[in-house]
């Protein structure tokens, strides 16, 4: 929680909401201080487009208080919240011109027209594109559309601008590079963003804060790098980065038995049971696993022998499937090293890795 004196731009206090008896959103809490980037990250049917669509007025909640600088937001429509929204179909007017549509809400709203004209160019010039005011929306990039968008609500001087994956239609390159648009527009502004994505890589690139939501309610809401290097849950540790995730049972405190009886050294995360025979699921994440090839050394805590099943190329970004002697499978980053590119399925290796590299949380109930 921010601390007493923080400013926040938006808090909401144990909100909840159930259709036909469900929770889609159980007890949440949250409070952002103002000029936030603040993502709510989860798979499909988490809960998370029900939490934007209260936080929009677009639902009521069942219980629980949402409040904007301060004022509760019960009963307030859509149009009357501080707040803006962009969807991930933009939505422009295409029969109006970019400046039109930017305009649009100001003239809604009865801003005299010398206003109106100085807003919009200003708002243009800081999304970095001062002359496409008289262009149509059809004579834009994807990229440009989506910062005209963005320009369209921000013009308003919301207090917060809620996200709903507007990067969703755009292509994978294109994606890439309105991450970096996107973090920075919102720090040329100052405003608050709430982002709401089940794609781990925005959250992670773009946030100050991450609140990762799983069947209505938050399992941790933290830092993107205290998310991916210190996850509070087992989903988290799963959900977030890549991971291999073994099954085993706890040996001693930080060592954990595998089924073939294999012992892993491992970190036992919050509050795992320490308690001899207690089932836990075990993360261990590809780029924390050193493969090495015959004759190379292994000086770390865990070293297995395995064989290479499988080998998916990708660049930099090269992986490959490694089959240990008991049969368990690793999925393992490959180093960009000339020793490596001749690796092929069946070659025989070492995978290594330190202790604090792996951890371990306490098994779900069946």
């Amino acid at each position: 929680m921010p601390p007493t004196d923080t400013i926040l731009d938006l808090e909401c206090q144990q909100l909840s909401k159930s259709f036909a008896g469900q929770a889609a959103v159980d007890n949440i809490s949250l409070s952002i201080p103002s000029g936030s980037f603040f993502s709510i990250l989860g798979p499909s049917g988490c809960g998370k487009t029900t939490l934007l669509r209260m936080l929009a007025g677009f639902v009521e909640p069942d219980s629980g208080d949402i409040r904007i600088k301060g004022h509760s937001m019960l009963g307030v429509p859509p149009n009357k919240r501080p707040l803006n929204m962009v969807f991930q179909h933009l939505a422009l007017f295409p029969m109006m011109s970019v400046a039109d549509n930017i305009a649009y809400g100001l003239k809604r709203r009865g801003t005299p027209r010398s206003e109106i004209a100085r807003r919009v160019a200003d708002v243009l010039e800081r999304v970095g594109l001062p002359d496409v005011g008289q262009r149509k929306p059809d004579q834009l990039s994807g990229g440009q559309k989506q910062r005209i968008a963005i320009a369209r609500c921000l013009v308003l001087e919301p207090a917060v601008l809620l996200l709903d994956e507007p990067l969703g239609a755009l292509d994978l390159k294109l994606r890439e590079q309105m991450k970096l648009e996107l973090k920075q527009l919102q720090q040329t502004f100052g405003t608050t963003f709430v982002y709401i994505t089940h794609d781990q890589s925005e959250a992670l690139v773009m946030s100050d804060q991450v609140a990762v939501m799983n069947q209505g309610r938050f399992e941790q809401v933290a830092s993107p790098q205290t998310l991916y290097y210190q996850p509070a849950t087992a989903f988290v540790a799963g959900f977030v980065g890549d991971s291999n995730r073994l099954s085993g049972r706890v040996e001693a405190p930080g060592r954990v038995a595998l089924a073939s009886g294999r012992i892993i050294h491992a970190t036992a995360a919050g509050a795992t049971p320490a308690d001899r025979g207690a089932p836990v699921s075990l993360f261990v994440r590809p780029e924390g696993i050193s493969p090495l090839l015959p004759g190379q050394p292994c000086q770390m805590d865990n070293c297995l022998d395995a064989r290479v099943s499988t080998l998916l190329f990708d660049g930099a970004n090269s992986r490959i499937g490694a089959l240990l002697d008991e049969g368990t499978e690793l999925t393992v980053r490959l180093p960009q090293t000339p020793e490596f590119a001749q690796l092929r399925p069946g070659d025989r290796l070492q995978l290594g890795w330190m202790g604090n590299q792996a951890q371990y949380f306490a098994a779900p109930a069946l």
